[in-house]
């Protein structure tokens, strides 16, 4: 499967993005989702994920009640909305996809990546 993520932007603190990750050439339904992010000198880590029908997410500490991950299957595309961001959510953010139903919150037990849209805070 591919998965191709846009989205991303300048925004100022306060604001909000939505990103989007499309996925093809393969069944959607069948992929458990995560996004993840990078900032420059950092490791990817896991900013949410959703099983493949979309009944349960999970949403790292940093920035749950202002982020909300979702999809669509319908639409073969994953949804991350942010509110609220801050200068901390600076960073190139990734969608992932792996085989089953549950989704995982750690880099390695995700099969297929997206290419990564960039994110950027101003204060």
């Amino acid at each position: 499967v591919q998965l191709q993520a846009s989205g991303g932007g300048l925004v100022l603190a306060g604001g909000s993005l939505r990103l989007s990750c499309a996925a093809s050439g393969g069944t959607f339904s069948t992929y458990a989702m995560g996004w993840f992010r990078q900032a420059p000198g950092k490791e990817r880590d896991v900013v949410a994920a959703i099983n493949r029908n979309g009944g349960s997410t999970y949403h790292a500490d940093s920035v749950k009640g202002r982020f909300t991950i979702s999809r669509d299957n319908a639409k073969n595309t994953v949804y991350l909305q942010m509110n609220s961001l801050k200068p901390e959510d600076t960073a190139v953010y990734y969608c992932a996809g792996r085989i089953g139903f549950i989704y995982a919150t750690s880099v390695n037990s995700y099969d297929y990546w997206g290419q990564g849209t960039q994110v950027t805070v101003s204060s």
